[in-house]
């Protein structure tokens, strides 16, 4: 075997020294964790394992057969013990008894409750039968892409037979469910030596008495299909070869960045989406292609696959050997509603009576020739997932395509799975959708006190949040802490000088590429000068200005681009001062610029409100503690101002306040958070103090 062709078969990774001291059950959570810690096994979220063990039951004592099986919605890679269901076989087998035929399968899903072993709350999936009538103790059903390019070839049952022999069976497409538990138990007694079958469009079934022997069986088999068609696809350029030539890395991104926020107006109307760049080499071999648009149009094959992608993609028209971005966005919009009306044709050619409401008609997947793949879901890691397995189906395409003839679901099928009553009650059941969800934020300042507390406020709300600072160690520390509990999807940071119009430009270009756009901005970036004025130097003054207010302005400026581009409004929140509305002793620099602040707010929103652009400050006071600026130079200078010390300082301003409180960092986030969200869906050209209570800095 060639040394490449080594590398790119799976390894066996089951340990005896570990698993022998394991309980069945133990073992299949190894076995799985095992299977999907690798994306050429299956992919997030896909597949399903399980055993029959045997087990006391917890009334009579008496040893009875439980199948524990994969529960709805987990996934192998990452599943803990209490992610699958457990059921009382015999209670299975009598289900049998109950069934009033394919019509009426559906069904067969409410039954699945009665057979609960031991009170598990864990719900059954619409596989379970799948699992309970093939009569082996270990079943692995997974959706490698080297499988489902056999799967979803024209002739598959004849490349099953002409690779696996007799090994590995081939069974036509059939959606998931009660029937198709009973073809596989019928295939298994009528085919007692075969070791696994080939679902049709689908994936891949493997069983045997032994948990390490159904690992090492589901690998074998993986791997022969992988090494086959490295052998049949050897120097063959893959989709009919290259059409479009494929631009260098800077110049995707440039393009990507452009088309991001435009695609993300025109699709956001009934709720904001989130997006994700890809440019990894089967991307751009594929969107490259001659054979693309051909493929592309034939939609996915595998259930797991269009559930997540829709059935096919949005093919962008856009021309890498002669690239005009302005004219793509300006064609755009006619691609976009084309795929609406072709996606709303397609529902009403294959609804039913009784089928669900039309969902969210827009693509998921954008093809852009020489650039990449873009996907939007509702929140990053979504379109993230989604991206993935479209790589899935490119890999599956090329490999089908290369041997035989690649073939989508026929329509109808495809809508059967999209539109399945049951699909759609797992949807009804999901959680309401947090305040911020699809929302995405930049926060200058963000490795501050109030910048990392309003970050983590909107994270909190399920909004996407950009850190942007200049300090790259602080930034470092809050990434690392922010994403350690919201995860690395929805969190980014970038160094960001606020005063350089190319800093800022590439901070938003780069937030375009990897979430989509922006929604809510918080200018909080900041420094603090204490100086009287004769004191006060040009240097000093100028450096106010030019963060405080020249800052503000910038980052506002490139706010208005995006937003517009977008067309689906926007929220920014300018974090000033007390002292833009009260002066202060011996800062006259400060309080000038950050009067600046409040009066440029005010100046934006009369400008963004005919675009729904929302523009409001927070005015805080004395938030001593996580803020750098206090940390300095001028938490000495403003003790000096008011006879005290550091420690008396805190002390000194709560007592100075109305309310005789403190201001806290969760303070100013609270009111950022309110300008962010639809509370305040009415509200522009305000401030809200935060302060305590200051009779000076009084509006009115």
């Amino acid at each position: 075997m060639p040394k490449d062709a080594a590398s790119s078969r799976i390894t066996n990774a089951w340990d005896d020294a570990h698993a022998n001291a394991m309980s069945e059950p133990e073992k299949l959570l190894y076995r799985s964790n095992l299977l999907g810690s690798d994306k050429r096994v299956t992919n997030y979220g896909g597949g399903n394992t399980s055993a029959k063990v045997m087990q006391p039951d917890p009334l009579t004592g008496e040893e009875v057969e439980v199948l524990w099986v994969k529960g709805s919605g987990g996934d192998i890679g990452s599943i803990k013990m209490e992610g699958f269901s457990t059921l009382y076989m015999d209670k299975l087998r009598a289900l049998k008894g109950k069934y009033r035929g394919v019509e009426f399968e559906d069904e067969m899903v409410g039954y699945l409750p009665h057979c609960t072993f031991n009170l598990n709350p864990r719900a059954a999936s619409i596989d379970t039968p799948l699992h309970a009538y093939v009569p082996k103790k270990h079943v692995d059903h997974v959706h490698p892409d080297s499988i489902i390019a056999i799967a979803a070839s024209e002739n598959s049952k004849e490349l099953t037979q002409k690779i696996f022999g007799d090994a590995i069976g081939w069974l036509p497409w059939k959606k998931p469910g009660y029937e198709l538990g009973l073809w596989l138990e019928t295939f298994c007694l009528d085919n007692p030596e075969a070791k696994g079958v080939v679902l049709e469009s689908h994936g891949l079934f493997t069983w045997a008495d032994d948990a390490r022997e159904c690992y090492e069986l589901t690998l074998e088999t993986i791997n022969r299909a992988i090494g086959w068609f490295e052998e049949e696809t050897a120097g063959k350029a893959p989709f009919g070869g290259e059409t479009h030539p494929t631009l260098p890395a800077d110049e995707r991104r440039r393009v990507a960045a452009a088309l991001m926020p435009a695609i993300r107006g025109m699709i956001s109307g009934e709720s904001h989406k989130v997006g994700h760049f890809d440019d990894q080499d089967a991307v751009l071999t594929f969107v490259g292609a001659k054979d693309m648009e051909r493929l592309a149009a034939l939609g996915t094959s595998c259930p797991d696959h269009f559930l997540r992608t829709k059935i096919r993609p949005l093919v962008v028209d856009f021309d890498p050997a002669n690239p005009d971005i302005a004219a793509t966005l300006d064609g755009l919009k006619g691609m976009v509603e084309e795929y609406r009306a072709d996606y709303a044709a397609y529902y009403e050619r294959c609804k039913h009576d009784d089928s669900p409401a039309m969902r969210d008609p827009n693509a998921v997947v954008y093809l852009v020739p020489g650039v990449g793949m873009i996907t939007f879901a509702k929140d990053k890691a979504t379109a993230r997932i989604s991206g993935e397995f479209y790589v899935n189906a490119i890999n599956v395409m090329r490999n089908s395509d290369a041997v035989s003839r690649y073939q989508g679901l026929p329509e109808q099928e495809a809508f059967d799975i999209e539109y399945w009553l049951l699909e759609e009650a797992k949807l009804q059941r999901m959680p309401k959708p947090k305040s911020l969800a699809g929302r995405i934020a930049i926060v200058t300042g963000g490795a501050g006190g109030i910048g990392s507390a309003t970050a983590e406020k909107y994270l909190s709300e399920g909004a996407c949040v950009v850190l942007a600072d200049i300090d790259t160690d602080a930034l470092a520390a809050t990434e690392e802490n922010l994403s350690g509990r919201y995860s690395s999807d929805v969190v980014r940071v970038v160094q960001m000088n606020v005063t350089s119009e190319e800093a800022v430009a590439q901070a938003y270009a780069d937030m375009a590429v990897e979430f989509g756009g922006v929604d809510i901005v918080v200018s909080n970036a900041g420094i603090a000068s204490s100086a009287k004025v004769e004191d006060t130097t040009l240097d000093l003054w100028n450096k106010n200005m030019s963060i405080l207010s020249t800052g503000y302005f910038l980052v506002s400026r490139e706010a208005f681009r995006t937003l517009k581009t977008q067309g689906i409004g926007g929220s920014i929140i300018f974090v000033a001062s007390k002292n833009g509305l009260a002066a202060s002793p011996g800062a006259a620099a400060y309080c000038t610029a950050k009067a600046s602040e409040i009066h440029l707010a005010r100046c934006l929103a009369l400008e963004g409100a005919p675009e729904g652009i929302r523009v409001n400050t927070v005015n805080p006071d004395a938030v001593l503690r996580g803020s750098k600026i206090w940390s300095g130079e001028w938490l000495d200078q403003r003790a000096s101002t008011y006879g005290t010390d550091k420690d008396g300082l805190e002390e000194m301003y709560r007592e100075r306040s109305l309310l005789k409180r403190s201001v806290l960092p969760e303070d100013i986030a609270a009111a950022c958070y309110f300008f962010a969200s639809d509370e305040s869906a009415k509200s522009t050209g305000n401030i809200v103090n935060v302060d305590a209570g200051n009779v000076q800095a009084f509006t009115r």
